[in-house]
């Protein structure tokens, strides 16, 4: 029996849609297209995977917080009502 949480699901669909560039000085820059304002910057691609992550999270947590909509993201909706 597996066990999903609704949030962990989110978080990872999310991040399947994440967008990876290497900048001139060599570094990454991340972001989210379907999560507005959801950028990360790191010195290696994982430490950008590991920022972009965080962001998303504290994105969520805060957009939960003030009751903004988030988007739908494969057919997962943390929106209430």
């Amino acid at each position: 029996m597996t066990v999903k949480f609704i949030l962990s699901e989110y978080v990872d669909q999310a991040m399947a849609e994440a967008m990876y560039d290497q900048l001139e000085d060599h570094s990454f820059v991340g972001k989210i297209p379907v999560c507005k304002g959801v950028i990360a910057f790191g010195s290696t691609l994982k430490e950008c995977q590991n920022e972009l992550q965080s962001t998303l999270e504290d994105w969520i947590l805060l957009g939960l917080k003030l009751r903004h909509r988030l988007p739908v993201i494969d057919n997962i909706d943390l929106n209430m009502g």
